[in-house]
């Protein structure tokens, strides 16, 4: 009789076969593919919710801290009304001043009224503080503060400066999920957070300079970082291939659920994430188009090299600039934003990319020749629309920028005021040797720097694998390394953002934060330890495990047992807020001079009159706009060596009638020869500087002493036109004469108008 057996061949597809064998032997039976499926999301989900709870203690706990070291500096809860309006300084008490303006007001109507038709903040001018500068926060957190039920428990100053340290957390936290994103573990987050606070020096400034526009905008760049990771990584497709090949599905009910899936699709909840912080991070600082620019510069070297998708570049090309525009209609069309580097840039892109379809096909000096036509033609075509923009709006805003950066970068001397007051700063040299020094005391230095070699290498050898292999000729063979596009990003970014850091001072605080989170998540990458054992020949994934696990462990014990004494005997040190001389003089024009009165002076100090008198100034920190930079040189020349003639005129001109001179910049010996700001003045007035040393080519003899020394000595020319009526180790104060009959006012250069 005949009968039907399995073939051996196919045995393995029976489910009773081996596997009842195997337990009628007492083998183990195997996890089910649907047990091992649900093991693996518990695991997930744990390490999900324990990661973000770190998260959210680091962020916390960060800004605790520095809210606490803000306090401990400047005993802020127990000194005068007075004395903690001056401790902001310089711009920082111009931009409180408003939050200060809009919860005096009788009502918010008022309140911004006020703001568009301001008269002073720039004497004799009606100007709109919402289009001239970057201040909604402050319009924001003064509604917020009127309308919420706080006023019996919190003080405004208190609510302003908590908003500031609790972004803090927001910053640290978007570190924090970067370094995760990036290498998969949040321990790489736990260490940027240790990192960021152990190298507080260099990566914040917030607990001395609170309402620094930056202290606002750069939480919301730290967050627009972490969502472009996420965006970029190479198991997200961005929306529009999505909408290309929809699934097919029934009809019914289940087609409005899939549609609401693809409406909070994480593809568009990421771009949302994108576009909200690129538009408050734009909205709240007034360099955000030059920050921007340098991110847009990376983007377009990772598309260029085929190491980022192009559908995904061009989204967030197309990001900045609605961003970008968006916060230009809400600053009333401020020109300085529709002319900038920027906007033009991305557009150039976008044009140049449609021009140059084939830009990668062909071998590689094909590929390379197209690629250096295609970087051209976008240079051009940025300059072109560039300076279009800038003719037809007749755009002079930014120029002094410009004239800092020829002169910065060696293409020649100038005599230019605004340029030199720049590259007379110490924030705008050179990033100091010192500044390495402290990065590798927290061994943050010794890390970046591993990490950003092997990164590095991996994106040359990618690089070149893309420009060898034409993707229309079929792929020539596999690259040995692959670099994802979030990972190239992260390092074009960290170059881009290091080599502006190294050459202006001010900007490491765009870079260092973004140091501690590369060189975390590279200490925790698999990749980058995997290069590194396979280069060894020690490479197995047990050790790869190992290393990444154990290398970043131990960092953070290390950098605990060092530091944690020192943060201690820092919390524990105390101090306390004290400046009486300004005390003094902002108590005096209180008491002694009309509401309507218009001081004159230098801009830090005006902006603290603004603050804590409420009187009209000449001039102010804001230096974003070509007549006031006009009327700061006009009032500077009370430092220069001008007739008193001439200066009375200059002063009267912008409506003044207080001028307060500071000793501290008379007789300056902070800066070099040549950096002090009367030696500025004298330079850019062609007159040969004081002291000795040489002199420029060009300069002559000054026909007249410097006013702020002769008018001490109350000369009749000085008294004549000056009165002094306040006077103390720091500050003299003279009102002016109304009614002198002279010459015309003079201009800044010394030529009459």
């Amino acid at each position: 009789m005949m009968s039907i057996r399995q073939r051996k061949g196919v045995r393995a597809a029976d489910p009773s076969g081996d596997d009842a064998a195997q337990q009628e032997d007492g083998a183990p039976e195997p996890k089910l593919p649907s047990e091992r499926h649900t093991s693996r999301r518990l695991w997930k989900i744990l390490s999900f919710t324990v990661g973000g709870a770190v998260a959210l203690c680091a962020g916390l706990l960060t800004s605790v801290y520095l809210a606490t070291l803000h306090e401990n500096d400047l005993w802020f809860s127990n000194i005068k009304e007075v004395e903690r309006e001056i401790s902001f300084r310089t711009e920082c008490g111009l931009y409180y001043s408003y939050y200060k303006q809009m919860l005096q007001a009788p009502s918010l109507a008022h309140g911004f009224r006020g703001l568009m038709y301001d008269n002073k903040t720039e004497s004799m001018r009606t100007i709109n503080l919402l289009q001239r500068m970057n201040i909604y926060q402050e319009v924001f957190l003064s509604v917020l503060y009127r309308v919420l039920p706080i006023q019996k428990y919190l003080e405004p100053v208190y609510f302003y400066i908590y908003t500031l340290f609790g972004l803090q957390a927001v910053y640290v936290a978007a570190l924090y999920a970067t370094s995760w994103l990036l290498s998969g573990t949040w321990l790489a987050g736990l260490l940027a957070a240790f990192w960021y606070v152990t190298n507080r020096t260099d990566t914040t400034r917030v607990e001395f300079t609170i309402p620094l526009r930056e202290n606002w905008a750069l939480p919301f760049f730290a967050v627009q970082v972490a969502a472009i990771t996420y965006f970029l990584r190479p198991n997200l497709r961005p929306v529009s291939e999505r909408s290309c090949c929809p699934r097919t599905r029934p009809r019914g009910s289940l087609s409005l659920r899939t549609g609401v899936t693809e409406v909070f699709s994480p593809q568009r909840l990421t771009l949302l994430a994108i576009f909200t912080s690129t538009f408050v991070f734009s909205l709240t600082w007034q360099f955000n188009q030059f920050t921007m620019l340098v991110q847009a510069l990376g983007l377009f070297a990772l598309d260029s090299l085929d190491m980022l998708p192009a559908a995904k570049a061009t989204w967030l090309y197309s990001i900045q600039v609605t961003a970008l525009l968006l916060v230009c209609a809400l600053q009333f069309f401020n020109s300085m934003i529709l002319g900038s580097l920027l906007i033009s840039f991305n557009l150039s892109v976008l044009i140049a990319r449609k021009l140059q379809k084939n830009l990668k096909t062909g071998n590689f000096l094909h590929r390379l020749g197209k690629l250096l036509l295609h970087l051209l033609v976008v240079l051009c075509l940025t300059l072109f629309l560039n300076n279009m923009i800038k003719k037809t709006l007749n755009l002079k805003s930014d120029e002094h920028i410009f004239k800092f950066l020829k002169a910065k970068f060696g293409f020649g001397a100038t005599r230019d005021f605004d340029a030199n007051l720049y590259l007379c700063e110490e924030a705008f040299g050179l990033l100091p040797w010192d500044t390495f020094g402290r990065l590798s005391d927290t061994l943050l230095l010794h890390a970046y720097v591993l990490v950003l070699g092997v990164t590095a290498t991996m994106a040359l050898a990618a690089a070149l694998h893309h420009l060898s292999d034409s993707p229309t000729q079929g792929h020539t063979g596999r690259c040995a390394v692959s670099l994802g596009p979030d990972t190239a990003y992260n390092l074009t970014h960290t170059v881009a953002f290091g080599a502006l850091a190294l050459s202006t001072m001010r900007m490491k605080y765009l870079w260092t934060p973004h140091v501690c989170v590369f060189a975390a998540s590279g200490l925790c990458s698999p990749e980058v330890w995997g290069s590194i054992l396979k280069v060894a020949r020690l490479h197995t994934p047990a050790r790869v495990c190992v290393v990444r696990h154990a290398v970043p462990l131990l960092t953070l014990l290390c950098l605990g047992c060092k530091f944690w004494p020192g943060v201690m005997d820092e919390l524990s040190e105390l101090r306390e807020f004290y400046d009486p001389d300004t005390v003094e003089l902002m108590h005096w024009i209180n008491s002694n001079t009309p509401r309507t009165a218009v001081f004159a002076g230098s801009m830090q100090l005006l902006a603290g009159v603004k603050l804590c008198t409420g009187r009209t100034l000449t001039n102010h920190p804001h230096y974003e706009d070509s007549g006031l930079r006009a009327r700061t040189r006009a009032v500077y020349q009370v430092y220069a060596r001008r007739p008193p003639e001439e200066v009375h005129a200059l002063l009267r001109a912008l409506g003044a009638d207080f001028v307060i001179l500071e000793d501290s910049i008379c007789f300056e010996r902070r800066h070099r020869r040549g950096c002090r700001l009367r030696d500025l003045l004298d330079v850019a007035n062609g007159h040969m500087m004081d002291g000795p040393g040489e002199n420029e080519a060009g300069l002559q003899p000054a026909g007249h002493p410097r006013f702020c020394e002769e008018i001490r000595r109350g000369l009749p020319a000085y008294t004549a036109l000056f009165t002094r009526v306040f006077q103390n180790k720091t500050f003299h104060v003279y009102r002016l004469q109304k009614h002198v009959a002279g010459p015309p006012a003079p201009s800044p250069s010394g030529q009459a108008r």
